[in-house]
């Protein structure tokens, strides 16, 4: 039932999205795509309808590192009950920045980060065209414009001041877990299994001696945790979608060797931190 009402989400917000650009240009003939990018800066729900999503990994793929996610979020919510303890709820961004980034582990060591490399080496040979396409999409819209268009989905059905102030939580919440996935991963200066192994993204051009870019912590696992904290506290009923999407977007980055298996938990934990300091300051 769970992979079945996946499906039919996905399928149901392509149609959703072609209709909408079908009802676009019977109104607006006059309009052309050209003309339309120079007035307005296409939002997310644009760029989704311009690359509507393909067929995603399946359940079996993804429910591993969806339950070392799900370890995080547990960790990640015992840690914050502590910060909130001594803090309140009461916002001091700097202070939380700085306890959030300690709150991430140190690496693991050499030898297991070798093994973890390993096992996206095996992972890479299992590609296929289908898989690539799914990563690809993935690795683009998991970033914030898919947790843009749920957040808009929910938007549609509260009051505009509401909608506005839950905009601004989840905007201030994805740029956060940037910066502090940014800062860590230049503390710990770990580089990313392509740069490691040049033949798992031979397309990507790396300069000979580069030890950079760094992949410890994920940034696109901080951000997907944070959004998908945000957004299961406002519309709880809907949180099993929302966590099957990160999932997908965790895998993604295994898949294409854009992370080893570390660097996907520990953006994870620091994106439950970041998106719990959110939801606790926005009083829901």
């Amino acid at each position: 039932m769970k992979a079945l009402r996946r499906i039919k989400w996905q399928y149901a917000l392509i149609g959703l999205l072609a209709a909408s650009a079908a009802a676009v240009g019977l109104l607006r003939p006059q309009l052309v795509p050209t003309a339309l990018s120079s007035v307005k800066k296409p939002s997310a729900t644009d760029r989704i309808r311009q690359s509507p999503p393909p067929a995603l990994f399946g359940d079996a793929e993804i429910t591993p590192i969806g339950l070392q996610a799900q370890a995080q979020r547990r960790k990640a919510d015992a840690l914050f009950a502590r910060w909130r303890k001594e803090h309140g709820t009461v916002r001091d961004d700097a202070a939380f920045a700085a306890w959030a980034a300690r709150q991430v582990p140190a690496p693991p060591p050499a030898k297991a980060r070798t093994a973890e490399l390993r096992q996206v080496q095996k992972l890479a040979g299992t590609r296929t065209a289908a898989g690539r396409k799914a990563a690809t999409w993935l690795e683009l819209n998991g970033k914030k414009d898919i947790w843009k268009l749920y957040l808009h989905d929910q938007r549609e059905l509260v009051p505009v001041q509401r909608g506005t102030a839950e905009k601004a939580e989840l905007k201030s919440a994805l740029k956060l877990a940037k910066t502090l996935s940014d800062q860590v991963a230049a503390r710990d200066r770990q580089p990313a299994p392509f740069v490691l192994d040049r033949t798992l993204r031979p397309e990507k051009h790396i300069k000979p001696g580069a030890t950079s870019p760094y992949s410890y912590p994920s940034s696109h696992a901080a951000r997907s945790a944070a959004a998908v904290t945000i957004l299961a506290a406002l519309s709880p009923h809907r949180a099993e979608d929302y966590r099957w999407m990160q999932d997908e977007v965790l895998y993604s980055r295994l898949y294409m060797a854009g992370h080893v298996a570390s660097d996907i938990t520990a953006g994870t934990l620091l994106g439950d931190l970041i998106g719990d300091y959110e939801v606790a300051s926005a009083g829901h």
